[in-house]
């Protein structure tokens, strides 16, 4: 007997970088969309440079509430590579991680702004 995984892959039907609004929309076949700002891609970068090597490694991303996006790049099949003006593009962000930050976004969102906020920092170029 075979179950359907929750965690099994949603490849989006449409991808589209909206620089003037600064966010990445997402429509997938199963009728969400996500509308996923520049800001939050990057300080959720799945990079090693943000997410450190391991548990409790990760680095606070400060100054990006002007971050953009120059380019969106496939990887294969399974992932989006996207390079953002400032310069980070390490990221590979999979089909799994974007549709899960979609779903989770005003989590993240609340978490990234608490833990600037506990750190003395804020979204803006210091």
């Amino acid at each position: 007997m075979t179950t359907e995984s929750k965690t099994a892959t949603v490849r989006p039907v449409s991808v589209s970088l909206k620089k003037k609004s600064r966010c990445l929309v997402l429509e997938y076949p199963d009728g969400n969309s996500f509308s996923l700002g520049c800001e939050l891609l990057r300080v959720y970068s799945p990079s090693a440079e943000v997410r450190g090597h391991g548990p409790g490694q990760e680095i606070l991303q400060t100054g990006k509430e002007n971050v953009n996006i120059d380019t969106v790049e496939p990887v294969g099949s399974y992932a989006l590579k996207l390079c953002f003006d400032d310069g980070h593009s390490s990221g590979i962000y999979t089909w799994d991680y974007l549709y899960q930050l979609g779903e989770n976004q005003e989590r993240h969102w609340q978490s990234y702004l608490s833990a600037l906020e506990k750190a003395g920092y804020t979204r803006q170029i210091q």
